[in-house]
């Protein structure tokens, strides 16, 4: 009986973390964004969005339906650069490891583990037009590998050592379904790094600081003070 269920669980992991496909054409992602570079990571280039309103129009049209989400994929958000530069600046904590990035948006956070060495990165994008960006960001890096996949938090642990979750508590739905996802990361043996700019749902109780900085909005004038956390 527990090998069947080891068995179960392993096939759905492995059906949860192959790769995925976006509809949404390479050229309509290049066409609405510019390359740019992050303020704490300025050693990566990502495609962002110059007017967030015209690109969320800009993939109404696209889809022909409502977006399902503002183009969070098409900017580096605090919680991601200081997780990013946590990594490149501590590459040990990536290197020669199997890594997650949850949330990955941009790709951000994943690009920065491929760069600091990681043996294998996975990117888990809900956003079909972020599953179109990771890829076309780490080209742009020369970060190779990583691949993309869609919604993980429904199912068993992922077969990763390190799970890096960047701006994931950004309201109280997202954080009740993410938490205890990242519970069970922890359980099953992975270590979770978690990068926020201070958002009222972040279970500080339960994290350990590890680093600080500075990061301007993403939204306007201002600095946000951004940590990385170690879920304990």
């Amino acid at each position: 009986m527990g090998c069947i269920a080891h068995t179960a669980s392993s096939q759905a992991a492995y059906r949860q973390t192959r790769g995925v496909t976006s509809p949404v054409p390479a050229s309509f992602v290049r066409a609405h964004t510019r390359p740019a570079h992050p303020s704490l990571v300025p050693e990566v280039t990502l495609l962002v969005a110059d007017d967030v309103v015209a690109l969320w129009e800009a993939m109404e049209d696209e889809r022909g339906r409502e977006a399902d989400s503002p183009p969070f994929w098409a900017a580096a958000w605090p919680g991601g650069q200081v997780l990013a530069r946590y990594v490149l600046d501590t590459p040990a904590v990536v290197a020669g490891r199997r890594v997650l990035d949850l949330g990955s948006g941009s790709g951000l956070v994943a690009i920065a583990a491929a760069l600091a060495g990681a043996a294998e990165v996975v990117a888990s994008e809900i956003d079909e037009f972020g599953t179109t960006a990771i890829p076309l960001n780490a080209e742009l890096n020369g970060a190779g590998g990583i691949r993309v996949v869609g919604d993980l938090l429904a199912g068993p642990p992922p077969d990763v050592d390190v799970v890096l979750a960047g701006d994931i508590c950004y309201d109280r739905e997202m954080t009740e379904r993410v938490l205890p996802f990242l519970d069970r990361v922890r359980e099953a043996g992975a270590e979770v790094l978690i990068g926020d700019p201070g958002r009222m749902y972040l279970p500080v109780d339960r994290l350990t600081a590890l680093a600080a900085h500075d990061v301007p909005e993403t939204e306007g004038p201002g600095l946000r003070r951004s940590t990385v956390w170690r879920l304990r």
